[in-house]
């Protein structure tokens, strides 16, 4: 194993983001740019490598490029109401392919202002065409045994399914359902576990342990959904917006 990559976020990561979020315009981002370069992405881009590495070794799907996964800090505001130029955080996404597809899972880091975006990781299956995501559906109502001993996994590492975008009502050709826990699986549009980062710990290099230690916590979820990937052909689409 190569010395770790990943030294930590600078101390000034988080600061900067509030300075941005203030100002907001490309005449501070400028003056400012190599702060962001050496205490955000440059350490995005180490972590990233460093992940990765780490993932190949415990056999986890995950990888990613230190540029290509990094999302932009500038924000696309062309059909948003708020015009503010630049994002107030910063993050990454680590694929099966190292692009930024997630339907096939994925792990997704952000370092965000507390309160705002907030800093987090998450591992999940994310945007699924919907012949994966039907195929998902199905596959915890046919074996629905195979779908609670994976929540059950989940849930001795710590860790479990939330309901970011849950439909309100159950999918259409699924109304029979009664047992409430599979109801409440099958109207998910995706699968997603998630870890709460401490502000406070981004600058150290022991944050990456913490990530990885994470990821193999969720190899529950991610083995599941790619038994079931396995069983619907067609091609890979979409791309994550973030």
């Amino acid at each position: 194993m190569s010395e770790r990559r990943f030294k930590g976020f600078g101390d000034k990561a988080l600061p900067f983001l509030k300075a941005l979020d203030f100002h907001q315009n490309r005449e501070w981002f400028l003056e400012n740019k190599g702060l962001f370069e050496s205490h955000l992405k440059e350490p995005l881009g180490d972590l990233i490598e460093d992940l990765t590495e780490r993932f190949a070794g415990a056999g986890l799907p995950f990888r990613g490029d230190r540029v290509k996964s990094q999302f932009r800090i500038y924000r696309d505001a062309r059909f948003s109401k708020n015009k503010s130029p630049y994002n107030r955080h910063l993050s990454a996404l680590l694929s099966t392919d190292g692009s930024k597809r997630t339907e096939s899972g994925c792990f997704y880091v952000c370092i965000g202002l507390p309160g705002v975006r907030d800093c987090y990781a998450g591992v999940a299956w994310w945007q699924q065409r919907p012949e994966l995501l039907l195929a998902m559906r199905k596959a915890i109502t046919e074996k629905p045994e195979e779908f609670r001993a994976m929540v059950k996994a989940l849930k001795r590492n710590g860790l479990e399914l939330h309901d970011v975008d849950r439909l309100k009502r159950l999918p259409r050709g699924f109304e029979h359902i009664e047992e409430p826990d599979i109801g409440e699986a099958v109207r998910n549009r995706h699968f997603v576990v998630r870890l709460d980062i401490e502000p406070d710990s981004i600058t150290s290099p022991e944050l990456a342990d913490g990530l990885f230690d994470f990821a193999v916590k969720a190899k529950p979820l991610i083995d599941w959904g790619r038994k079931i990937e396995k069983t619907v052909p067609g091609p890979i689409v979409g791309v994550a917006e973030r």
